[in-house]
């Protein structure tokens, strides 16, 4: 037989895990869990409570329901609130009213039993006495009266010697000192206190106390009180409280019943309106209200319906005017096209030979070369308006450096800020900026905002200002002149619109320019913006998306100039 010896162990060292031992390591990493799940906890009940709070208030902006019924709940709750305080402190008042004079009487009847028990009472003897005491509480407990149950409290002091007889003997000592000493004074009184019961739990009591003057003279100093459970009355409180928190919260609930049905009677037919306002807006001009009946939102509907057939017949009206301009405007300039080509081949003639010509005939050929040049351009606008209002305006976008293309068009305005007497500046960044548009378009819309800041600029510089971020370039074109009002800058892109009619302009003279701009820049999915103020000149923006079909966001340069030059201030 081999026996096995147990290696020692040191002492205070811990003890080897064993299998129903956890290690260290282990219960770290579960206090670790514990708390991650906790913090998960946390958050999701803060997610939630956030969550919840959104959609209450959503509700509340939202929806009219919601906050008539709500309101209604708020104004109908306080009033029951107040309505039941009121009506059970009256309740309760009164039943204490009568429970206290129904113990008073009671207490005058007793003590004028308790006057003539006590005739016959022999002061120096204190058997005579207790006896005297316990046979009067026991006649006094018996006779019973109309407050309800009770108990009796007598008691006889001479001197330093007191002597008590009770109905129970652990309602004598918890009798109220204030009380006491008031009947010792000589005084009827009673008071609200807690008395213990059988259990020795403390129950709302009244308590009566009256001083008994009987034949005996001397210190002697005899006392009767009365102790009334107030039982009964609370039990009936708790009953009539409980009653009119449920008949308040059933009034409550059934008067913003009645605000939620009568609001969902006026909001319902609003709803419908609303929709179908709106069905009217995106162009389903045939969308009308139902009438029903001959209220005022019977009168509501009659009204809409009257106001969408005038609205519909009037956009009816519109859009075939519109649709005749259109055919007219793209017919006008087909048919006209032919016509001026053969003018302008005779005028080429003419305008060659006008060498031989006296001259005022060739001044004549030099003049009419130039006024169907102006024609031709007219009807070019003419043509590519109709193209636009006919779908059939097609978008060539190829990579472009719009540095380059901003140069070109700076150098071909030149000569026209000479004649204008006005400085043209560019300020672009030394890195190219390529965009996949369409160089004609954007070239065009350039060549327009810049030639009217020249034409508007009234002499002073016009500023190219060229930036790009990750997703846009802008063109910006500011001039310092006469500038736009608010109302001017809400019609600038109007077709056949100018600031200034009278004005004898030097460029173009269509009307079409912007107005092509503006529908070039949608072509691109880009912006054209303007900024004006009077006597400060103004800004045009151009933003374009440097991928074609991308979406803007922003814009690298700001609409409104950092420096806004007033009026009568020196450029």
């Amino acid at each position: 037989m081999t026996a096995t010896r147990t290696p020692p162990v040191a002492t205070g060292a811990p003890p080897p895990p064993g299998p129903g031992r956890p290690r260290a390591d282990e219960l770290a990493r579960i206090r670790r869990g514990l708390r991650r799940r906790a913090g998960l906890a946390r958050r999701r009940a803060r997610w939630l409570a956030r969550r919840s709070a959104s959609r209450a208030l959503h509700a509340w902006r939202s929806s009219l329901q919601v906050r008539v019924g709500a309101i209604t709940m708020v104004v109908a709750g306080s009033v029951v609130v107040i309505v039941s305080l009121v009506l059970f402190s009256q309740i309760r008042d009164q039943l204490l009213s009568v429970k206290r004079q129904a113990a008073i009487d009671q207490a005058q009847a007793g003590v004028l039993y308790a006057q003539g028990e006590i005739a016959g009472i022999a002061p120096g003897d204190a058997a005579s006495v207790r006896a005297t005491l316990d046979r009067t509480v026991t006649a006094l407990q018996r006779s019973g009266g109309a407050a309800g149950d009770f108990d009796v409290v007598m008691t006889y002091r001479t001197g330093d010697r007191e002597v008590s007889g009770t109905s129970r003997a652990f309602v004598y000592p918890a009798l109220p000192a204030d009380l006491r000493a008031d009947v010792d004074a000589g005084n009827q009184s009673y008071r609200y206190d807690e008395i213990p019961d059988d259990a020795g739990e403390p129950r709302a009591s009244l308590v009566v106390g009256a001083p008994v003057q009987g034949d005996t003279a001397g210190t002697e100093q005899i006392e009767l009180y009365y102790v009334f459970p107030l039982t009964q009355e609370a039990e009936s409180l708790a009953l009539i409280r409980s009653t009119v928190v449920i008949s308040g919260f059933a009034l409550t609930m059934f008067v913003v019943g009645i605000g939620v049905l009568v609001t969902r009677l006026v909001v319902d037919p609003v709803r419908r309106a609303a929709g179908t306002a709106q069905r009217l807006a995106e162009g389903q001009l045939e969308e009308r209200m139902t009438v029903r009946g001959e209220d005022d939102l019977a009168r509501l509907a009659t009204s809409f319906n009257a106001m969408a057939d005038s609205l519909q017949r009037q956009i009816t009206q519109l859009e075939g005017l519109s649709q005749l301009q259109q055919r007219f405007t793209s017919d006008v300039s087909h048919e006209l096209r032919t016509p001026l080509t053969t003018v302008q081949m005779a005028a080429d003639v003419l305008h060659g030979a006008r060498g031989d010509f006296p001259p005022h005939v060739a001044r004549s050929a030099e003049l009419l070369r130039a006024e169907l040049d102006r024609f031709e351009g007219l009807l070019t606008d003419l043509l590519e308006i109709s193209r636009y209002d006919a779908g059939a305006a097609v978008l060539e976008a190829e990579s472009t450096n719009l540095g380059a293309l901003v140069a070109r068009v700076a150098a071909g305005m030149y000569s026209l800020a000479e004649r204008h007497g006005c400085e043209l500046t560019v300020d672009r960044a030394e890195e190219d900026v390529i965009a996949e548009v369409d160089a004609r378009r954007v070239e065009r819309i350039l060549r327009n905002l810049v030639g009217n800041a020249i034409e508007h600029g009234a002499g002073r510089p016009v500023e190219i200002t060229l930036a790009a971020n990750r997703t846009a370039a802008a063109v910006t074109v500011r001039d310092h002149g006469v500038g736009l009002t608010p109302a001017d800058a809400q019609h600038v892109f109007d077709r056949f619109w100018r600031a200034d009619p009278s004005r004898v302009r030097s460029v173009g003279g269509s009307g079409l320019g912007l107005s092509i701009s503006l529908e070039d820049a949608r072509l691109h999915g880009g912006w054209l913006q303007v900024w004006g103020q009077p006597g400060s000149g103004a800004q045009f923006r151009l933003t374009l998306p440097l991928v074609a079909g991308g979406e803007l966001t922003s814009a690298p340069l700001a609409l409104r100039p950092t420096v806004v030059r007033r009026a009568g201030e020196p450029a």
